[in-house]
């Protein structure tokens, strides 16, 4: 609609942002039941969810091979047994260190809340000009920071070592996947018995544009999160810090959240290093900083690349909403959501006003 003035333009899509974003916000505060509701959706849908992600990622490279004239049946099974070969060999190689450091950090946490307790007390002697009431609010930030840590170990440790669920997650996975790739045709013809014929044209052209706006981002994100992680392991490992495979895959799980997530992941390690020295510290600060700098001038712009199209502003403003609704998740959903919202938008109004 505003395509030859940029500032309305600009103005247009954070306006409708906003509302959107507001919108959404206010049906959780204000509806808690939708919470509930909401909450055993996900714990029901999440294996179909993952699934579909998984095939949707997989998909194009299966297109690929055929047309290099492999059979579509066997560059299923190709790239399946590769996918998930892969993916089981690394689990099977990562998970038991990755419980095992879970673990330890969770035992040696009280022993890490004193050494920062232990220097909060000795920051007063050089604050004891302040109110004794910003003493207390210290305090009680220490307390509700060690409070916190502990319950979301907790919680983790819980989750990765529910057996049952993991069986469950480990089994079913896999065997959905492999069906999303087998009938892909079929799904996508069912799909199109619940749009009206007349409207099929517009629904495949706006399938497409998501595709292009949100495959590649998605894609592209996937890779870039397993180079920071693989080379924050690498230096963790160089540096001997505790619980490098840990804090590694936090590094690589956090980076797909722009903006905050390499702050957010670079946290837990430079708490943990903060403990031992603070030239250890900073070596670590250096080498993060190093692989940030790889990741958002050389990887980023080329592998994602400006897929999604929006200004940073507008990104961040979804990234905070999305935190305040549903915490890290939300963070790391609002972008894919803002790239659906901004092509649905657009190609309606686009529609709109060639008609």
């Amino acid at each position: 609609m505003f395509q030859d003035n940029k500032p309305l333009n600009f103005l247009f899509w954070t306006v409708t942002g906003i509302f959107v974003f507001l919108f959404v916000f206010l049906l959780v505060k204000l509806f808690p039941v939708y919470g509930a509701i909401a909450a055993f959706l996900w714990h029901l849908l999440l294996p179909f969810l993952v699934s579909a992600l998984i095939a949707y990622l997989l998909y194009p490279v299966i297109d690929k091979l055929y047309e290099r004239h492999i059979p579509r049946s066997l560059a299923i099974l190709l790239i399946y047994i590769l996918f998930f070969g892969g993916l089981g060999y690394l689990g099977y190689r990562v998970y038991p260190a990755f419980i095992q450091q879970l673990n330890q950090l969770q035992e040696q946490l009280p022993q890490l809340i004193g050494m920062y307790r232990e220097f909060i007390y000795n920051l007063y002697d050089y604050t004891a000009f302040l109110p004794e009431a910003v003493h207390d609010k210290m305090d009680e930030l220490v307390y509700e920071a060690e409070a916190h840590i502990e319950n979301l170990l907790t919680d983790l440790v819980k989750r990765f070592t529910k057996v049952f669920d993991m069986i469950i997650v480990i089994t079913v996975i896999p065997v959905i996947v492999f069906y999303f790739l087998k009938d892909f045709a079929t799904v996508k013809r069912h799909g199109k018995k619940w749009i009206p014929q007349k409207y099929h044209a517009h629904a495949g052209e706006l399938i497409r544009a998501i595709d292009n706006g949100l495959g590649n981002y998605i894609r592209g994100q996937v890779i870039v999160c397993l180079f920071v992680a693989l080379a924050a392991y690498a230096v963790f490992k160089f540096w001997d810090i505790p619980y490098a495979l840990l804090l590694a895959i936090i590094m690589g799980l956090t980076n797909i959240i722009p903006y905050f997530g390499p702050i957010i992941g670079a946290a837990p390690a430079v708490a943990i290093t903060a403990t031992i020295s603070g030239k250890l510290t900073l070596f670590v600060l250096v080498s993060i900083f190093l692989i940030q700098l790889i990741e958002g001038n050389l990887l980023s712009p080329f592998i994602v690349g400006r897929s999604i199209q929006i200004h940073p502003l507008a990104i961040i403003f979804a990234l905070l909403l999305g935190g305040q609704v549903s915490g890290v998740i939300g963070m790391i959903l609002a972008v894919p959501l803002l790239v659906i919202l901004k092509v649905v938008m657009s190609h309606f109004l686009r529609e709109r006003y060639n008609n």
